[in-house]
């Protein structure tokens, strides 16, 4: 099976030409807006990875999401995370829709682990074709001796007090902010990659209204090591886009139960929900095989 480097090896070279993305961050850099010149390179590697009948169901919500932000409304999509293609493959299938689909993926900011910044200059100039704000995830400080994470505590806290600063910014300018709900891509080998991250409530309190969107069909498919080591395969990737949900609604129902931590139990019913969608949506996704 090929991989990102050996099928798109050809694109590294002028992509990282292009590129200006940070590969260390700090409080003055967390709001990375997206490079519409490295955009193109990234459209087609999800062309040809994607198969015909490829697309969005429900993208009709997404419209009227974008709709609401534009009214003045904070607004939230919580995908499912398979692949470092997810955020790509949302982009290029909602302009292929028509309609709203240009605004809709101009309008997407990412909610990103500086990991995608860090770890590899290839990694973060590919990345670099799209609107992210970049956080210190508090699960990074877990493992650090001693000393360095007394440094890396104080670093992780500036940077995450201006990407709180630019979400704010972000949601007041009727952008659609993308959160992966899990944290992580998932890892078939980990099931525990699969589980909300709980500070994902706090997304959910601070927004109006939200969509989530359901994965199905696999073109990248994550291998332990280097990103860029993932395999590639060429599939039909159908997306489901639930109804425009309220926070405060979803939130206060999720939280009517007997389990303690009401933080996580939100998560939790997020997860299902999309959980449930993917399930249904593979049903669908079989028709255009």
């Amino acid at each position: 099976m090929e991989t990102l480097t050996t099928m798109f090896g050809n694109l590294i070279k002028p992509v990282m030409s292009l590129s200006k993305a940070s590969t260390h961050i700090t409080e003055n850099n967390v709001y990375q807006e997206g490079m519409q010149e490295i955009l193109p390179y990234l459209d087609g590697m999800v062309e040809t990875l994607t198969l015909p009948g490829s697309g969005i169901d429900g993208f009709a919500h997404l419209e009227e999401l974008l709709a609401k932000a534009e009214s003045g409304k904070s607004c939230l999509l919580l995908p499912e995370h398979y692949s470092n293609l997810d955020l790509s493959l949302i982009s290029y299938l909602a302009r292929k829709e028509g309609g709203r689909g240009d605004a809709i993926a101009k309008s997407i900011v990412a909610i990103a682990g500086m990991k995608l910044n860090e770890d590899s200059p290839v990694v973060a100039a590919f990345a670099g074709a799209y609107t992210r704000i970049v956080i210190y995830p508090t699960r990074s400080l877990s493992g650090l001796p001693a000393e360095k994470k007394k440094v890396e505590l104080l670093r992780s806290a500036a940077i995450n007090r201006a990407a709180v600063k630019a979400l704010a910014n972000a949601k007041a300018g009727g952008r659609l902010i993308l959160v992966f709900p899990a944290g992580t891509r998932y890892r078939p080998w980990d099931p525990s990659s699969k589980r909300g991250v709980r500070e994902v409530d706090s997304y959910i309190k601070s927004f109006d209204y939200m969509c989530f969107i359901a994965f199905n069909g696999e073109v990248l498919h994550i291998r332990e090591g280097n990103m860029m080591d993932d395999a590639v395969s060429r599939d039909v990737v159908r997306l489901t886009v639930s109804p425009v949900i309220s926070c405060t609604e979803f939130r206060e129902k999720a939280r009517n139960t007997d389990e303690a931590d009401k933080k996580q139990a939100v998560v939790d019913a997020l997860m299902q929900k999309l959980q449930t969608m993917h399930t249904e949506g593979e049903e669908r996704r079989k028709r255009f095989l």
